[in-house]
């Protein structure tokens, strides 16, 4: 028996819409490729950082902006800066106290620390202001700047444990190369994300 033209019609639209209705439902069921999250930017920024678990560590508590090479290398000389001055603080406490027992050599590269420290501080300083006021015209001035001056903190640090090289060691000495240690790994992982800024020419 033939079929009515109208109850074709009929047919061939309900299919239509059944099919349509079901590729809607498939393609709402399929997930979508996310935008890359904050936190997994940082992992595959650290990914190649001097200290990569201290990068992430660092910058994962990080609570501002992390979604550009600018932004993390900002973050990272941010997180360096807090830690040296901490350390700063901490040198000049110590060096000050009067019922300090250490021996003259022991006072002599504690001194000489405190000025080292203060001058990386210094360094990182300049650095996060130079980020924070990138141009296009002066970009690759103001990254060689920015790589000289946190490469000038890390030598400041360096120096302050070398002074501490062939001293009488004691609990002062252990924990004045422990900080510095740590504050030297997060400033070289400043480092490497301004390179890497400047390798990605400012973009996001």
């Amino acid at each position: 028996m033939a079929h009515h033209p109208l109850c074709l019609l009929i047919t061939l639209t309900l299919a239509f819409q059944l099919i349509v209705f079901f590729s809607h439902f498939a393609s709402a069921r399929t997930p979508t490729n996310a935008a890359p999250q904050p936190q997994d930017l940082v992992r595959s920024s650290c990914e190649h950082a001097s200290y990569p678990n201290i990068c992430i560590r660092t910058l994962s508590s990080y609570t501002g902006p992390a979604k550009t090479p600018k932004d993390l290398a900002q973050a990272a000389v941010k997180v360096s800066l807090s830690k040296a001055k901490r350390v700063s603080n901490y040198l000049a406490q110590v060096s000050e106290a009067k019922d300090l027992k250490i021996s003259k050599r022991q006072r002599g590269a504690l001194s000489d620390c405190v000025e080292q420290i203060s001058e990386s501080v210094e360094e990182l300083r300049q650095t996060l202001s130079e980020l924070k006021h990138l141009r296009v015209e002066t970009f690759r001035l103001q990254m060689n700047n920015a790589e000289t001056w946190v490469s000038a903190a890390l030598t400041y640090e360096d120096t302050c444990l070398d002074g501490f090289q062939g001293v009488d060691g004691n609990k002062l000495k252990s924990d004045v190369k422990r900080k510095i240690r740590n504050v030297g790994k997060i400033t070289s992982n400043a480092l490497y994300m301004i390179n890497r800024l400047d390798e990605s020419r400012g973009k996001a």
